[in-house]
């Protein structure tokens, strides 16, 4: 069964380790760790364990079901075609699915690399000057982009707090940004961005009292329309607001971008650059800006700077914004991003090149104007004047538009029907002449009338040059783009595939060794889990089709949720958010909620204890509540005293804690029950961050420890790939009193109505890859999901007993044991020798492994998570590289090693330092390159030597190095 298949501890292997960790039997270790008062006591109401060719056969069943319309919806959703090669050598391949953010920098130069290139095409196409490395979807990239923006005018215009939005904005965007906005104290309003006298009537009302800080504008708009942003631009720093522009990459290369024409910030989605709809995603958010907001700007940037040896290096630059730093001061609570799906749209770019792109955008208005045309000769009305791929179309009357909608669903044809009556038709890449002509004739027979002559005529997605599109000289694009060598010379498939392979190869992801990091769950990404994710019956569904049509995806939603909520022990969940930060923010919305409606809106004090992610106050600042830090005793847990303290003196305006369990230092923490009865006897609600369930499943539960919401992490517990930075998605489970405030959709169809803003762009955000933790559960069943945890915590307790007497580790249970977890604290061998947890987590690189978490949670430590899926021979190369690195340490500290040039201190040691001819180091190469025998079986080579961050952060560079870097 495949339970035999994830798990990494064979049957064989089992005596050994639990003579290691001194338990007599799992389930005596297991006894051991868990407390006995929140253990669940019945098994999970889970299926039974299915095969992998059973699961299969299943998902194929499920794919079926959802039907395959033609959809010409639009709405920042598009048909593309994603390229062979880099379906095959990246979006489907293990060195690029399964890497961890590239906090290590020097084992991720590869996805760095990609990454920086994303940054350039996205900085290119919207012409602005810095560009992060992805943001979650366009709705949350805009809504990130009012909350900068309002930042940025804090200061010098105080009582500036309207947002004007522009009704032709994507309405799942005006949802989401509204949503956001109210925990802020920010007024958005809607506004006729054509009409400058509706603009001139909303800032003369505010008398300077509740000013306008900045604005929201969409082109190409919901209608298709594009617009010269030129005067709303000027009138806007008339004013002293700032304006965010919501765009299209494709459209980009053809007109003039926002940058140009005036924008502060420009956002939007790359996934018609080769990234399958899936059902709403996970697809790659863009945000850029100017140079001079790149310290303000939310998410992760990738920066250029130096290693030791003067080479070019990659790296995440101004890592002082992220969560864990900052806290209730971050600039936002982005913590997972979609950074593989930026490297595919990067590397559709690549592959493509500007001509490609032009080529494609064209060929794409040159369909779109030849639809106008025909529809016209129709007697139907295009209202844009100047248009890219997206027609407004209006029929007449109600009865026109209901004939047409008719014609079009008895051909298995999607369009957009808006309020009003007007019809919506966005063409995209994978459109043909064909599509067109039963487009055309859905419209004919709608009028009672043949189709225009030629519009029958069946062709190919041709890429021959078409024309230019006739747009007033404003509009057309006159800037060059992508310019640079990496997007002129990858055009051949073998060019292409050896160039993603290039950069596959410096990077370290599990298909090379254990990434034993703690707090992040890096666990097996099956085969059998991902291979549906990647199938057209799932890709080519669009999110705003409707439900009827996606019955496979709407029977995976809602077996999926029944299986969360026998996990958690709770009552309802939603499947929106789409990352675990996003999963905490709408958890403590719907607490606010539930409170406002109880008519105790001012309950808006969440409890944080000093040990939790860094995420946790950003998003309680977010959701507009007040984040108050519990200290913990010295043994690492809640302090309970503490704890009950703050509760009663915050009584009335309790509205939460968040608390993770187990622990971010790793353990169990006994009272936790008398915790969370504490919080609740004030009239607060227990908000469990998720992070650490998979220490939990089948063992206790959310509800067992009495938890009302938490998320989960499924790019952790239940196996969605991290994909070098993302995606993730994460869900909330609730308890039955908090169900009614789950977030809604405003283009979900028949869901449900009430409940708090939407969160994501698409009603199951990211659903593609709902697939991946579906087919994890399925083929688990419940008796596998349990051994999972079990063995979890079997490894855990493994590298402690190997390790314990070589490092300290700083925090257990009272009995010496520890959860999934643990931390190994190298404060006391850095006071002795200089050696700092960085240098061990460089020196790691050598040996072939992935650090585990440097200085999370407590500064100068090492938190390492093995997870259940790694096998007894992996654990011990890691446990031997470990005490390898402890002998190092030992002989700096006994004098035998310089304390300033030695193994640790110039970790790592690429093969170019290593094979030079000059060699002056006091230690030999191979102690340097082949520490132990099993390295040199599987040695991998990091790229660069340590990286210079600091001169990264001075030298900001944050796209493709200039031509003659290139050169060199």
């Amino acid at each position: 069964m495949f339970a035999a298949r994830h798990i990494g501890p064979r049957p064989s292997d089992l005596d050994t380790m639990l003579r290691a960790v001194g338990a007599p039997s799992l389930a005596a270790l297991v006894d051991e760790v868990v407390p006995a008062g929140i253990r669940l006591d019945a098994p999970l109401g889970l299926p039974p364990a299915e095969s992998e060719a059973s699961l299969l056969d299943r998902m194929r069943a499920l794919a079926a079901r959802n039907e395959a319309w033609k959809s010409f919806i639009g709405l920042g959703y598009y048909g593309t075609v994603t390229p062979p090669v880099i379906l095959r050598n990246m979006l489907e391949q293990p060195g690029w699915y399964t890497p961890y953010t590239p906090y290590q920098a020097e084992i991720a130069q590869g996805r760095l690399e990609a990454l920086l290139t994303f940054q350039t095409v996205v900085e290119d196409l919207t012409g602005t000057e810095v560009a992060n490395a992805s943001l979650l979807d366009e709705p949350t990239a805009a809504a990130e982009a009012m909350a900068m923006l309002h930042r940025l005018q804090a200061r010098s215009r105080p009582n500036a707090h309207r947002f004007l939005v522009s009704s032709d904005c994507f309405p799942q965007t005006i949802a989401v940004v509204r949503g956001r906005a109210e925990p802020l104290g920010i007024r958005v309003e809607l506004f006729d961005v054509d009409r400058f006298d509706d603009l001139d009537r909303i800032t003369a009302a505010s008398k300077g009292e509740d000013g306008v800080f900045g604005l929201l504008v969409q082109s190409p708009d919901a209608s298709g329309r594009l617009r010269d942003l030129r005067p709303v631009c000027a009138w806007a720093r008339g004013v002293g607001a700032l304006v965010a522009v919501a765009s299209d990459l494709l459209a980009s290369t053809l007109a003039t971008p926002p940058g140009e024409m005036g924008a502060d910030v420009v956002v939007g989605n790359a996934q018609r650059f080769g990234v399958p709809v899936g059902a709403g995603g996970p697809h790659a958010a863009f945000f850029a800006t100017a140079q001079r907001h790149a310290r303000q700007m939310p998410g992760r940037l990738i920066g250029v700077s130096v290693d030791t040896r003067g080479r070019t290096a990659y790296r995440m630059a101004l890592q002082t914004r992220e969560q864990h730093i900052r806290r209730e001061r971050a600039t936002s609570n982005i913590c997972t991003a979609q950074a593989l799906l930026a490297n595919v749209a990067g590397m559709y770019a690549v592959w493509h090149g500007p001509d490609g792109l032009r080529r494609i955008a064209r060929r794409v208005h040159q369909l779109a104007r030849g639809l106008a045309d025909r529809l016209g000769a129709l007697g139907f009305t295009q209202q844009n004047d100047c248009f890219f791929d997206t027609l407004r179309i209006c029929t007449g009357d109600a009865a026109a538009t209901t004939r047409v909608r008719a014609a079009a669903e008895a051909a298995r044809i999607n369009f957009y029907y808006p309020r009003g009556g007007d019809i919506g038709i966005a063409l995209d890449e994978t459109t043909t002449s064909t599509d067109v002509a039963a487009i055309v004739d859905c419209f004919a027979e709608a009028a009672g009338g043949a189709a225009p002559a030629g519009s029958g005529t069946a062709g190919p997605r041709e890429e021959n040059d078409a024309p230019p599109p006739d747009w007033p000289p404003a509009l057309q694009r006159s800037s060059p783009f992508l310019s640079h060598p990496v997007f002129n010379r990858h055009h051949a498939e073998l060019q292409m595939m050896r160039y993603l392979k290039e950069l596959e190869r410096k990077d370290i992801g599990l298909d090379t060794s254990m990434i034993p990091l703690g707090s992040c769950t890096m666990k097996l990404n099956a085969a059998a889990e991902m291979l549906p994710v990647t199938w057209p019956e799932f890709g080519n569904v669009h999110p705003y089709a409707p439900v009827s049509q996606a019955a496979g995806y709407q029977e995976i939603a809602d077996e999926l949720k029944s299986m969360l909520c026998a996990i958690t022990g709770l009552d309802a969940v939603s499947l929106q958010p789409n990352s675990g930060a996003q999963g905490e923010y709408a958890g403590l919305l719907a607490i606010r909620a539930y409170h406002r409606a109880r008519g105790e809106a001012d309950r808006n004090v969440v409890l944080i204890p000093a040990s939790a992610h860094g995420t946790n106050p950003a998003s309680a600042a977010m959701a507009g509540c007040e984040p108050v830090i519990v200290r913990c005793d010295d043994d690492g847990n809640v302090d309970l005293d503490e704890l009950r303290e703050q509760a009663a003196t915050h009584g009335p305006r309790l509205s939460a804690l968040m608390i993770t369990y187990p622990s971010t230092h790793g353990v169990f923490e006994e009272p936790i029950r008398e915790i969370c009865d504490a919080v609740h006897r004030q009239g607060g609600q227990v908000y469990m961050d998720g992070a650490n369930l998979n220490a939990q499943v089948g063992l206790t539960s959310p509800a067992r420890i009495g938890a009302d919401v938490c998320h989960l992490n499924l790019h952790k517990t239940f196996a969605i790939p991290h994909g070098g930075g993302g995606p993730g998605m994460g869900p909330i489970a609730v308890a039955r009193h908090l169900a009614p405030y789950l977030p809604r959709h405003p283009l979900a169809g028949d869901a449900a109505e009430g409940g708090i803003a939407p969160v994501a762009a698409a009603p199951w955000a990211s659903a593609s890859i709902l697939l991946i933790s579906y087919s994890y559960i399925r083929m688990l069943g419940r008796d596998g999901v349990t051994d999972a945890t079990r063995y979890a915590l079997l490894n855990a307790n493994y590298i402690k007993s190997r390790l314990e007497s070589a490092y300290d580790v700083l925090y257990a249970r009272p009995n010496g044991r520890v959860a999934h977890e643990l931390i190994f604290d190298l404060r006391p061998l850095r006071e002795q020798t200089g050696v700092t947890a960085q240098d061990v987590a460089k020196r790691l690189m050598d040996y072939g492994f992935h650090a585990p978490t440097v200085s999370f949670p407590v500064a100068g430590t090492l938190m390492v998570e093995p997870t259940e899926s790694e096998a007894l021979d992996e654990l011990d190369r890691f446990c031997e590289a470990m005490l390898a690195i402890r002998a190092e340490i030992q002989a700096i500290a006994e004098g035998r090693a310089d304390r300033t040039d030695n193994v640790l201190r110039n970790a790592p040691h690429p093969a170019a330092d290593v094979a030079a001819d000059a060699w002056t180091h006091p230690y030999t190469r191979e102690q340097a390159a082949y520490p132990l025998p099993f390295v040199a079986e599987r040695k991998y080579w990091p790229p660069v030597s340590r990286i210079n961050d600091a001169h990264g952060d001075r030298n900001l560079v944050c796209s493709c190095p200039p031509m003659e870097d290139w050169r060199r």
